[in-house]
């Protein structure tokens, strides 16, 4: 990028940090722009870039009130749901399915 400082992958100066590492420290960004950016470079791709962002200017996350934390389990549930025969799966229904093991491969079930 032309105006971003560019770091090597584990040599970023003190005081700038990634979204994960904000958040292990119970930071957000804050609506601040992209300090500077590490790379790491890797054969025959593009190199893997992380975006960095100051410490300092970073704000404390917003804490889950009741009404977000309803929500957030609203939808887990429906994750759960089986769309097909519309019962609680009691595990995350996989994407690649789109319904519960035992409406995605019913004569399996029925023989075990």
């Amino acid at each position: 990028m032309g105006a971003l400082p560019v770091f090597r992958w584990h040599l970023a100066p003190d005081g700038l940090a990634t979204r994960r590492q904000l958040r292990a420290a119970g930071l957000r960004p804050g609506g601040q722009d992209v300090a500077a950016q590490l790379e790491r470079p890797r054969r025959r791709r593009p190199p893997l870039v992380a975006y960095l962002y100051r410490i300092d200017q970073a704000k404390p996350v917003r804490p889950m009130t009741p009404a977000r934390w309803a929500a957030l389990a609203r939808a887990n549930a429906a994750r759960r749901r089986c769309p097909e025969c519309g019962r609680d799966a009691g595990y995350v229904i996989p994407a690649s399915l789109g319904m519960c093991v035992p409406c995605a491969f019913p004569e399996e079930q029925r023989a075990a």
